[in-house]
């Protein structure tokens, strides 16, 4: 690679990993907070809570824009992923400000086709994406994808201006290797994404691993320790979703993990929201971006486009955070 072909990518590095405070200042002003959409499958198992929970807990460094939700694999009908999301909303005293709105249940191959009908699958979610997008004043959106990456595909697909004003930060796949949950459910919008000029970034996985977020763990034992009473206590108590009511996110956050059959759990979409609080937390990679064929991740050494790799997470400082913002009251 010549000198001219790595300071482009250093250029794209800087860029896209930026801390926003820092973006802003070149405009004249700071930008203290990041606009920020979460985009999860809430319902599936107890990682997007904890999410979505840290994300609403952190008011100094999030703007929160709203909370969509999609249906994957797990987790039953989109309405119940709503209405996962909405509980968290409210144990963290975010209700009614905060919104959540409902997404796709199918494909990106399957809506894409129906985008310019007036209502279709996912329409709610992708038309607030949309409008958020659009609504910034030149500030960036950033849409913290915790499932699949349907929504935000249909939103560029409907309309592609909103590429510009958006950084998409994906928790999804393996990579390099092939597999992982949310890239497995709707495979048909990744290579869309991958080949559009939108800032992206993947926080990998890599089940099993030290270097991706599923080495971001948390025991039963220590939750139990850690997390019981935590969180603004709130003056009603919300349903769970395995029994019981609530009124804070901490004792929620122990029965999910008491409903589990593992010793401990990883927090894959945490630590995924952690790193656009903190970038330091791991490492980036800009790389050119790749395609996946025929069950493989095929490198380009030659394409222009970058994308931003995460890896090596730092578990201790992010855990350490995570429970530092639920200490809060």
């Amino acid at each position: 690679m010549n000198a001219a072909a790595l300071a482009m990518l250093a250029f794209c590095a800087w860029l896209i990993c930026e801390p926003p405070a820092a973006a802003a200042g070149r405009g004249g002003r700071e930008e203290k907070k990041t606009r920020i959409i979460v985009d999860s499958d809430a319902n599936n198992e107890l990682d997007d809570q904890h999410a979505i929970a840290y994300v609403l807990l952190n008011p100094g460094r999030f703007d929160v824009q709203g909370i969509t939700v999609n249906k994957t694999f797990g987790g039953g009908p989109i309405r119940l992923h709503a209405e996962e999301a909405e509980r968290v909303v409210k144990l963290c005293g975010r209700s009614p400000e905060v919104r959540v709105y409902e997404g796709a249940t199918g494909s990106f191959e399957e809506i894409r086709g129906t985008v310019r009908e007036p209502v279709f699958d996912g329409s709610p979610a992708v038309d607030f994406i949309i409008a958020r997008a659009k609504a910034g004043e030149g500030r960036t959106l950033v849409i913290l994808a915790i499932g699949k990456l349907t929504n935000i595909g249909l939103a560029l697909c409907k309309d592609p201006s909103i590429g510009k004003s958006l950084r998409i930060v994906w928790l999804g796949t393996n990579y390099p290797d092939p597999g992982e949950y949310n890239f497995e459910n709707d495979t048909s919008v990744v290579n869309y994404i991958l080949g559009l000029r939108v800032r992206f970034e993947i926080a990998t996985v890599r089940y099993g691993k030290p270097t991706g977020t599923a080495a971001v763990q948390a025991s039963v034992d220590d939750i139990r320790l850690r997390m019981r009473g935590k969180g603004p206590r709130i003056s009603f108590k919300v349903a769970g979703r395995h029994g019981g009511e609530f009124d804070c996110f901490g004792d929620y956050s122990v029965d999910l993990f008491e409903h589990v059959k593992e010793k401990s759990r990883s927090l894959y979409d945490m630590a995924a929201a952690a790193i656009v609080k903190n970038p330091g937390w791991a490492d980036s990679v800009v790389i050119h971006a790749p395609s996946f064929e025929n069950g493989r991740w095929v490198d380009h050494p030659e394409n222009p486009r970058t994308v931003v790799i995460w890896e090596n997470f730092d578990r201790k400082k992010i855990m350490r955070d995570f429970y530092t913002t639920m200490d809060q009251r």
